[in-house]
């Protein structure tokens, strides 16, 4: 897991995109046969997600936005902080 982390750090500064497609690849992979080799895990591993899932964070809030504008109206709407600096 050290080496993989490592490669993953590296190809996300670099931006290799491909890279980590492969290495997502790879994860996929090793979880898919690690999950079909123990399906008794699949439930504890579910609720792994599920305690960690930003959706489900203690104080996280779902953001819903609706804007209408018409004519030379100017919209601005942010989920959290925003600066408008207009000349």
């Amino acid at each position: 897991m050290d080496a993989s982390r490592e490669e993953v750090l590296r190809a996300h500064s670099a931006d290799d995109q491909e890279m980590l497609s492969e290495l997502r690849q790879q994860w996929e992979g090793c979880l898919r046969r690690l999950l079909l080799a123990h399906p008794e895990v699949v439930e504890e591993l579910r609720g792994l997600l599920d305690e960690f899932s930003p959706d489900t964070a203690p104080g996280a809030a779902r953001i819903t936005q609706r804007a209408t504008a018409s004519g030379r109206a100017r919209i601005y709407q942010a989920g959290r902080d925003m600066h408008i600096n207009e000349r």
